[in-house]
Parts: C-alpha cells; structure tokens; sequence
C-alpha cells in the first residue's frame, strides 16, 4: 500500500489569565489585535486554528506558530499567559463574562446553559471526501470517543477543589440535542438537521453539540470532514500530534474495511445509550474508566481498550507512514492523563493552587522547548511575579 495522508485541521480553545492560575477575560482584546484570533461566547477563552494539511510536522507547527504568538501577545499585554486545564479551575463565581454583548448567538448560548459551557478544549478534523464514508465513519468513532476523553482528561479541579471527575468539563458540557441519531446515511443526516432548526431545538447547524460531528462548508448538504470535540484541552505538542494520529488510522481502517459499521450489530437505541454510558464512565474514571467496547461486547477498562486500538492501529498508521506519531499515547497509558498526574499531585499534599501554577509553568516550558519563539517562563520568573 503506497503512503497516503488525509488532510487534517485542529481548533484550539484556551484560556487567557495569570501564572497564578486566576482565569481573565481578554478574548475580545486578543481577536481585536490579532488576525486569525477568535472569541468564544465567555471572554475567558479565547480560540484559534489551523488551516488544513496532510503532513503532521506542518500540522503541530501552524498549531504552535498560532499559541506562541497568543502567548507573546499575553506576555506584552500585562505578563499574563495561557491557563491548561477544560474548566474554570480556581473561579469561585457562576457569572458569564460576555465577550460580545451585541451577539444574539452569545446571549442565547448565556442564558441557556450558563458557565457549563466555559470549557477548554482541542478539536480535531480529519477530510474525507464520500458523505456515506464519513457518516460510517462518523458511526465508529461515535462509539469510540470515550477512548480519545480517556487520554486527555485534564479538568479535574472546579471551584479550587476536585470535583470526583477526571473531565468536569465533559461530565457537565450539555449534550444537544439530545439522542442524536447514528445516521445510516446522507439523506437521514440532512433531514434530521433540517428538521431540528425548523423546531428551534439547534440554533444553527453548528449547535450540534456531542463527541464528534459531520461538518463541512455547508452543513449538513455539503459535508467534508470529521470533528471529534470531546477531547479536554491538549496541552502537549507531542500528544496532539499522537492523538490526530490514532484517529486518522482508525479512519484508514473504516474507508478500507467497508464491514466495519455499528449499525452492523447493533440497533440504534442501543448504540445512543451505550456511547453515552462510555462517555460518561470515562469523565469520571477516564483511562480507569470501565467500558463496553462496542465491537466485542465485553465490558473492561478504557486503558485496556487503548492498549488494543494502538496495537491495531499502529500497523495502519505505519502503512500510510505516519506510526512514529503515535509514540506519546503509550507515555499516557504508563504515567497517566494529565488529570491524573494533578490528582497525584494533590495526594502527595499539594493545593490545587499549586497544582495549576506548577503545570502553567511546565507547559510554557514545552511550548519554548518545542519552538523557541514561545516566551520563555524564566522571563516571566525574572520579574518575581509568579512568586
């Protein structure tokens, strides 16, 4: 089999605040000033994106080119920096800082769901060109997604205290609407929207709001590409670039093997409530979370399955010349999530102060390390305001 990539694209929504960890409003000060930078509802966080391409390097670079340069503006505007995490970690508050007032969109999303909708997290988008492939394939990794949660849980914490989830913010996002179907094929998925706008129970067809999602320049009539959007916020360069891996070799799997399809073996109903149980054991426990894989019936954990999956998927993603990306997962699986190592940070007697502010410090560590026109921490530490 001769080497092929399929195009790619990622989404980036973090949030803008101080090496303390205090969460501060400057989405709309950030896409005022610089091109290519984007509010989201709550000025807290800010989003930004890569166009698409094949090559990972050239991927992960645009992605960092794009941070670095958030980070460097937040430097200048008053040493702030970005805060990890997919929840407002330390905020005490239930107030919604608006980004735009004027927005109708922003004050319907407010005073519809409130802060539960404040989260972080990273996007990926994989092309594929048939609307039936990529419904199938849609239907896959619908019943996988808990998978890619399990391997970036990074919101444990809300209100300065743990919260008994590894991914608050997917305990708590709001699914919408709800029981969304599999969609056996094009014509189904297009009704269905239709008739979901019409109702008003989706303000536009981007309020589809679950673990992944068709989408395209014309949703839902012309659709290009996969969005997988229940992963937390990826802080790692290297973990990004691993989990967009695992992915698109799951994806080589479902176009070269046309078998493969839920729908298969299961009916509907079925398939809602079990991805649904999945998602949710893996919010809470991630990759100690236990699970039903869909595919063998049996229930186990979700690092389990994840050792299975990389098993499998390394031998296509090596086939189509891109395996040495996957490599970071296995440091996931052996060390933890990032969750994880914040819970074991706080059992070893640590606050959730200093959790945030250690981490902060570290990821702007990587960031530098992985392109040197990051701003350095030790800049920042120079100046004793981090301490």
């Amino acid at each position: 089999m001769s080497e092929r990539l399929l195009l790619k694209g990622l989404e980036e929504e973090v949030y803008t605040g101080s090496y303390r960890g205090e969460v501060v409003g400057l989405s709309h000060r950030v896409a005022a000033d610089l091109p290519g930078f984007t509010t989201e509802p709550d000025a807290r966080n800010v989003e930004f994106t890569t166009a698409p391409y094949r090559n990972y390097r050239v991927l992960v670079d645009r992605l960092m080119t794009k941070r670095c340069r958030l980070r460097a503006y937040l430097r200048d505007l008053g040493d702030y920096t970005l805060v990890p995490g997919g929840t407002l970690s330390l905020e005490e508050s239930d107030d919604f800082v608006l980004s735009n007032p004027k927005n109708p969109y922003y004050l319907q999303i407010r005073d519809t769901y409130g802060t539960s909708v404040v989260t972080a997290s990273t996007h990926i988008n994989v092309g594929i060109e048939s609307p039936e492939d990529l419904l199938r394939a849609y239907r896959v990794i619908r019943c996988e997604a808990y998978e890619y949660l399990a391997l970036t849980a990074a919101s444990p914490f809300l209100k300065g205290v743990p919260t008994g989830a590894h991914s608050t913010r997917w305990a708590t996002f709001p699914e919408t609407p709800r029981d969304v179907p599999f969609f056996r094929d094009h014509d189904q998925f297009v009704q269905w929207m239709d008739t979901q706008l019409k109702l008003g129970t989706m303000f536009n067809p981007r309020h589809l709001w679950l673990s992944i999602r068709p989408n395209g320049p014309d949703t839902p009539y012309e659709i290009v590409r996969l969005e997988l959007r229940i992963c937390d916020r990826i802080s790692d360069p290297a973990l990004i670039g691993a989990v967009t891996a695992i992915l698109e070799a799951r994806v080589w799997q479902v176009l070269e093997d046309p078998t493969l399809d839920p729908l298969n073996s299961y009916d509907e109903a079925t398939l809602i409530e079990l991805a649904r149980r999945n998602e949710s054991a893996a919010a809470h426990r991630s990759l100690d979370a236990e699970v039903t894989d869909w595919q063998t019936g049996q229930t186990t954990t979700a690092r389990n399955v994840l050792e299975s999956r990389i098993a499998s998927t390394t031998q296509t993603a090596r086939q189509h010349g891109f395996d040495e990306h996957l490599e970071p997962i296995e440091r996931v699986l052996k060390l933890g999530n990032r969750a994880q190592r914040w819970l074991a940070a706080l059992a070893e007697g640590k606050s959730v102060e200093e959790v945030l502010t250690d981490s902060i410090l570290e990821l702007n560590r990587i960031d530098n390390e992985f392109d040197p026109e990051c701003p350095s921490p030790a800049e920042f530490l120079v100046g004793g305001a981090a301490t």
